[in-house]
């Protein structure tokens, strides 16, 4: 028995509502079960994983071995040592300022877009400051401890997403003063700041996913437990996906 079109259009949005929930999880549980695993507080590097699930793309070390490096210490004059908490970017802040546009499953449903905006901005500021943090950190430790920076594809990807992220950022004032780009309409800035968010996202998923392939947490995370870890960005990502293609891309195709 064939569906109508009704009932295949419902199924449609359950199913996308159920995937939007289970992001929701993951952007949730995935930090919380960085958190047990790497005990954050123990080392420097112990902030590292954890911060790194919280923001997505870590620019920082691969981890040199089965167990996480001593932490070194910043020392100032006159004071005690303070640990140098190692900060990246944006998995659980992006998904969430990505997902507050989601028509199934935006936490924010019931409000008005502006205030979704602003939230969005909110997010996406924590996102872009956990990555300039974490960048700055983690560059001074790979400093203090005389090792080269950058020289994997895990930290060169973290390096770019970051940059990425700080364009985005700044790109997305177009859309708070559309007047400076005089030729543009609305929906155009719009839709181009929707797709380059997107590609930056993706590339932050890229990053912690190279970022879970390191001596530390490979050593940390094993069999099926690391399938699923992988797994978890995989799922944000296609999830996102869907949302800018329906949002943007396939309501602009339907115009031509």
């Amino acid at each position: 028995m064939a569906l109508t079109a009704e009932t295949e259009s419902r199924l449609y949005r359950s199913l996308r509502a159920a995937a939007g929930a289970a992001a929701h999880l993951v952007a949730l549980g995935f930090p919380s079960a960085v958190a047990v695993l790497a005990r954050p507080g123990s080392s420097l590097f112990s902030w590292h994983p954890l911060l790194m699930a919280l923001a997505v793309s870590p620019t920082g070390t691969g981890g040199g071995g089965d167990r996480a490096p001593p932490a070194p210490v910043l020392v100032l004059p006159g004071l005690v040592p303070i640990p140098l908490p190692s900060v990246s970017q944006f998995s659980f802040l992006m998904t969430e300022a990505l997902l507050i546009f989601s028509p199934e499953t935006s936490l924010l449903r019931s409000f008005s877009r502006k205030v979704k905006v602003r939230a969005h901005w909110a997010l996406q500021l924590l996102a872009l400051l956990c990555a300039l943090l974490g960048l700055g950190i983690i560059t001074y430790n790979k400093h203090l401890n005389g090792k080269a920076h950058f020289v994997t594809w895990h930290g060169l990807t973290g390096l770019l997403a970051v940059l990425y992220t700080g364009a985005q950022c700044a790109g997305g004032l177009l859309l708070l003063y559309p007047k400076l780009m005089k030729n543009w309409t609305l929906a155009k800035l719009k839709l181009y700041h929707a797709t380059s968010g997107l590609v930056g996202y993706l590339l932050g998923c890229a990053s912690l996913m190279l970022g879970m392939c390191s001596l530390w947490f490979t050593a940390s995370v094993t069999g099926v437990s690391w399938y699923l870890a992988m797994l978890c960005p995989l799922l944000t990502s296609l999830v996102i996906m869907n949302q800018v293609s329906n949002a943007y891309l396939y309501r602009k195709r339907s115009q031509h």
